[in-house]
């Protein structure tokens, strides 16, 4: 079971300078996010202030508010107004201008090269009560709430959950031993969780997730 970390990703800028992004996975694994050598690419990205973002030629994107209020995204002069949770699709090539009427904002970006994979965002509710499990293909991240998971062969039970959430609180010790292999372990915000067959990991707890699958586009 993997997990990545947000809190141990590296920020880089955008090509245009315009924010900053770290990348949570990208197939295949490229030197540097903003090199474009990959086929397919998932980063949350800071936008502080208005302007124009990156262009990336043959690819299609799918832009997600994961913080923050509203993303007011011109796409070859059409204005769309991005609210929080939303996913959005428009093409890598497109001349895009974003604003920020409301203040600065965090959002999620799935990046796929257009004929060889396609990219989709879901944003579900988490349950404490039945686990999300994330397949081979997908990635979950954590935008919300307190959660754990654990391989598929083993079932997260709600008592778990709230171990998890009093662990989290803030008096918990920062010190504390690391999980032990196979039981459940706790997410952190926009902590990310790799999908497998083997093994399925399965996500409890309360807030939400979003879901990003990538699929190869077959002739």
């Amino acid at each position: 079971m993997e997990i990545i970390r947000f809190a141990e990703l590296r920020s880089e800028p955008w090509r245009n300078g315009g924010g900053v992004t770290r990348e949570l996975a990208s197939h295949p694994k490229a030197a540097s996010a903003q090199d474009g050598a990959w086929d397919w690419r998932v980063s949350i990205a800071d936008v502080s202030k208005a302007g124009d973002f990156s262009a990336f030629p043959g690819m299609e994107r799918v832009l997600t508010v994961i913080d923050g209020e509203l993303l007011l995204l011109t796409v070859d002069g059409a204005e769309h107004p991005l609210e929080k949770s939303r996913p959005f699709r428009f093409s890598g090539e497109a001349a895009a201008h974003g604003a920020l009427p409301t203040g600065d904002i965090r959002d999620l970006n799935v990046i796929t090269r257009t004929g060889s994979f396609k990219g989709f965002t879901s944003i579900i509710e988490l349950s404490k009560k039945r686990a999300h499990p994330v397949f081979e293909g997908q990635l979950a991240v954590l935008l919300q709430g307190q959660a754990a998971v654990s391989a598929g062969s083993l079932s997260v039970s709600a008592e778990a959950v709230d171990a998890v959430e009093a662990a989290a609180a803030p008096e918990a010790d920062a010190d504390e031993a690391a999980p032990v292999p196979g039981e459940p372990e706790a997410l952190n915000r926009y902590d990310a969780v790799v999908g497998s067959d083997t093994g399925t990991p399965e996500i409890l707890g309360r807030g939400f997730l979003a879901v990003v699958s990538i699929d190869r586009v077959t002739a």
